[in-house]
Order: C-alpha cells, then sequence, then structure tokens
C-alpha cells in the first residue's frame, strides 16, 4: 500500500472509531441518567443491542 493511502487510512481511522458512539448518541437518542451503576449499564447494553440488531439487518439485505 503507498504511504500516501497508508497516512489517508490512519487518519480516518480515529473518526471510524468513534462511529458508533455518535450513532448512539444521535439517533438513538442514548442519554444516560439514570441512578445507579446497574441502570445505566442497562441501558447502555440494550443500546449496543439495538445497534448491532440494526447492523445485523443492514448487512443481510
Amino acid at each position: 500500500m503507498p504511504s500516501h493511502i497508508a497516512r489517508s487510512n490512519a487518519s480516518r481511522s480515529r473518526i471510524r472509531s468513534r462511529h458508533v458512539f455518535a450513532e448512539q448518541k444521535q439517533r438513538m437518542a442514548l442519554s444516560i441518567h439514570a441512578i445507579g451503576i446497574k441502570c445505566a449499564e442497562a441501558r447502555i447494553t440494550l443500546a449496543n443491542v439495538a445497534y448491532n440488531m440494526k447492523r445485523l439487518v443492514f448487512f443481510e439485505q
């Protein structure tokens, strides 16, 4: 791989790594206003499950 493409991919990978959390926060309206760690973990877990199911449907099509 040419060096200019490798540099370009390296700079984009930082942005791509934040994509999942941006998706959950913006499109799924994920905001944690829960009392207690367990309740917050449950909300985050459900958001992750919904995100993964959405991706599965996308890749299955």
